[in-house]
């Protein structure tokens, strides 16, 4: 299994954030052996606003099935209401998908107004019955904000707080190969729970690490990047970061 991994797309009324997407989406169209599915981990929206989120449909109707969490640039109600053609709500939204004999589980780790995230009780609940259900599926877990300190001070301070209840959900289920997420806008690895933990780089723009020389921690002259997931028979994943050429 193939999974394309993106995230932090930030697209807004500006060409800049379309021609990275676009960048994106044509590297995507272009491989020989097509991905299975597409993650877009949050941050789909720069301002969420309906206008935003009804072009990035538009950017992401890809062949492969394209499943998204929000993050905390995201708007709920708008976000329901363009991206999953929903009445507008402020509660949690969480997405289960079986997909090539995978379960990806997309929660929300979003807090409205607020630029930290946590996974809210009912969204853990949601999460260990969902992980149940499948226990014979290989799983991955997808948010946005890492569960875990990064080394990169700038997303650390606003990264997944109150975490311990996720790592007994994660620790109780072994069928889960991986957790997902975004936010950092740079390529890391680490581990949760005894888990992997994979950032996807940001499209819109990449953090400098803080012992990089660099003038400002985010730097938008560097091009788009995204991971790529590959998940053999044995449940063994492998991960590949690739920069999108110009």
């Amino acid at each position: 299994m193939i999974i394309a991994h993106l995230s932090d797309i930030h697209v807004d009324d500006g060409e800049r954030s379309r021609r990275r997407v676009e960048q994106v989406v044509r590297e995507l169209g272009g491989l020989r052996t097509p991905p299975d599915v597409v993650l877009v981990t949050g941050d789909i929206a720069d301002h969420g606003t309906e206008a935003e989120y009804a072009l990035a449909r538009e950017l992401l109707a890809l062949p492969a099935p394209v499943l998204l969490c929000p993050g905390n640039h995201d708007a709920r109600g708008a976000y329901r209401k363009v991206m999953l053609d929903e009445p507008p709500s402020d509660t949690p939204i969480n997405r289960a998908h079986r997909i090539g004999g995978a379960l990806f589980a997309m929660c929300d780790s979003s807090i409205p107004g607020r630029h930290d995230g946590v996974l809210a009780a009912e969204t853990l609940d949601w999460l260990d019955a969902e992980l149940t259900a499948a226990a014979d599926l290989p799983a991955f877990v997808c948010f946005h904000h890492p569960p875990t300190v990064l080394g990169v001070p700038y997303v650390d301070r606003i990264r997944q707080f109150a975490t311990e209840r996720l790592a007994e959900v994660v620790g109780a289920h072994p069928n889960v190969v991986a957790l997902l997420c975004g936010h950092a806008h740079t390529p890391a690895a680490s581990i949760f729970a005894g888990r992997p933990l994979l950032v996807a780089p940001g499209v819109v723009s990449t953090i400098r690490l803080p012992f990089e020389p660099a003038a400002a921690p985010i730097d938008e002259d560097l091009p788009p990047m995204l991971a790529y997931h590959v998940l053999d028979e044995d449940r063994r994943l492998a991960t590949h970061y690739r920069v999108v050429p110009t």
